[in-house]
């Protein structure tokens, strides 16, 4: 090995700070209180252990569990035992999780008893898996049978082992995309790309050895962001979180004095919006991304004396990829304008390309702020391809360039800000329309708590909008208030031809609105161009 030349790994972060940090909380939930030494040496027992189960050089280990000790230590051992991590959406169908286990190729399933429901199903219909381990969850109980979790620890023994790789661009993990228009698709995290983007994450979001990270955004997703790692390198503390209930995370900001956590701007909407919400004292730093964050939220956000940090990426640039990076003379902004400005998706991370948005000749469009082209990455956060499926990997990566599938536009001074995504633009009459522009109007009005817009068949414009309405609690307003709010803020052809007042808008695992399924409800008799 080459004296100037460290072959690049995430293991790496927790053999530095269990050397740095041995006696110092690393994590803490309800009943644990883990130092980095004991998590360092967790992390060597299960690496061991899935080595003396037969674990082989890039075997895929599928992990079913909430953002729990064993979680975390996973995203250390697999890999230290030379295995890729698959963390799967705890929130999927029995059918989705086979069809993940099954595409994947994993050996071995662990999985928490709290989520022995949805692995049933996989275990009657599945039988290619050499063995399934079970995490045990308080108040919970072994459905399924397996290898218990202390068991297969028991099986670990020997030296340590080395935290190093021999090929930075060899598998970490398998992130698997939510597939709302398909099957999903298993992105390839490397290991040098985890580490890179990791270190991107303790910059922007102002890390240090005094972050008490809340776990609100799950690590089964991005790999948490790649949080996960990026927490153990600076020796911070993670607190777990197995579910996201706004009094846990109300109660944990206080009493464990949490510093960061990140989330999708729902479950901020859920926090600002909720009973026990106060200032935060001292100020949090809040990483959003999952959505566009309206101006609103961003605004009671820091009403709440956080400091509100808004990223943007997918799952296949490791999650965040760009940042709305805080300009000093921002400071002199009114909140409101501050906040429209804090909304956009910025400009790229430390470590990587910069942003583009183009046509669909690939040609840059022009920073105007009006202009909407498809937003394309590249640099060491982008995926080493899709697992499995070369056709796909060689269309998203054609002309060189990451194709995210995201409507922007350019602002003058280089800021990025999404318009939709491709799918999601409506054509009214040959004019474009962007739902998040109409959503974060509708939004502004302060009755409203949460709003998605869509296109609905229209006989003479083709498609026009419509708003799904969430409204605050003990709220009243009529449809056609919220409609004349939205025509009285931006150009009346964008304000939507209805409102539906709902209880609730349908969203994935980690927050995200899932539109198709309230675009489907209204074209399911009509037939949608594809745009």
């Amino acid at each position: 090995m080459k004296v100037n030349d460290t072959q690049l790994t995430p293991l790496l972060f927790l053999e530095r700070s269990a050397q740095v940090y041995p006696d110092k909380v690393a994590f803490v939930d309800s009943n644990r209180r883990v130092t980095y030494a004991e998590l360092a040496d967790h992390t060597i027992r299960l690496a061991r252990a899935l080595l003396a189960t037969g674990l082989e050089p890039g075997d895929r280990v599928a992990y079913l569990a909430p953002n729990t000790l064993e979680m975390l230590v996973a995203h250390f051992a697999v890999p230290l035992a030379g295995g890729v991590l698959v963390a799967i959406n705890t929130r999927l169908s029995p059918d989705e999780i086979l069809y993940i286990v099954d595409h994947s190729g994993a050996r071995y399933l662990l999985a928490d008893t709290d989520l022995h429901p949805s692995i049933v199903p996989v275990v009657e219909k599945f039988g290619a898996l050499d063995e399934i381990f079970t995490v045990p969850a308080p108040a919970s109980a072994d459905l399924i049978g397996g290898t218990s979790y202390p068991d297969l620890l028991d099986r670990g023994s020997g030296e340590p082992l080395p935290w190093r790789v021999d090929d930075e661009q060899s598998p970490i993990s398998i992130n698997y995309t939510s597939g709302t228009t398909g099957r999903p698709k298993g992105v390839l995290y490397t290991h040098r790309g985890a580490y890179l983007n990791s270190l991107s994450e303790i910059i922007h979001s102002s890390h240090s050895p005094d972050t008490v990270y809340l776990w609100t955004l799950p690590m089964f997703h991005c790999n948490g962001w790649c949080t996960t790692w990026a927490i153990t390198a600076i020796g911070g503390r993670h607190v777990g979180l197995r579910a996201v209930d706004p009094v846990a995370i109300w109660r944990l900001i206080g009493a464990e004095g949490v510093t960061h956590f990140n989330a999708a701007p729902t479950v901020l909407i859920t926090l600002a919006n909720h009973a026990d919400a106060r200032p935060f004292d001292p100020p949090v730093i809040v990483t959003t991304a999952g959505a566009p964050p309206s101006p609103t939220i961003i605004a009671q956000m820091e009403a709440l004396n956080a400091r509100v940090v808004h990223v943007y990426g997918l799952t296949e640039t490791y999650g965040p990829h760009t940042v709305c990076e805080w300009q000093v003379d921002w400071q002199n902004e009114a909140a409101p304008d501050r906040a429209i400005l804090m909304a956009r998706q910025g400009v790229a991370f430390i470590g990587v390309d910069p942003i583009r948005v183009v046509d669909d000749n690939m040609v840059d469009v022009p920073t105007d702020g009006s202009t909407m082209g498809e937003v394309v990455m590249r640099g060491n956060n982008v995926m080493e391809g899709y697992f499995d499926d070369p056709d796909a990997t060689e269309h998203a990566f054609r002309g060189g360039w990451f194709h995210s599938g995201d409507v922007a536009v350019w602002h003058p001074d280089g800021y990025i800000e999404l318009r939709d995504r491709s799918k999601d633009i409506i054509i009214s009459g040959g004019e474009n329309i962007s739902t998040i522009e109409v959503e974060q109007t509708v939004m502004s009005h302060p009755a409203v708590l949460e709003a998605a817009v869509v296109a609905i068949p229209h006989e003479k414009w083709g498609e026009r909008p419509k708003a799904f309405v969430v409204l605050k609690p003990g709220a009243e307003v009529r449809p056609e208030e919220i409609i004349a709010h939205v025509k009285a803020k931006i150009a009346r052809f964008k304000a939507p031809d209805a409102v539906e007042i709902v209880d609730q808008l349908p969203k994935t695992s980690t927050g995200k609105i899932q539109k198709y399924v309230l675009r489907e409800r209204e074209w399911s008799t009509h037939e949608r161009r594809i745009h």
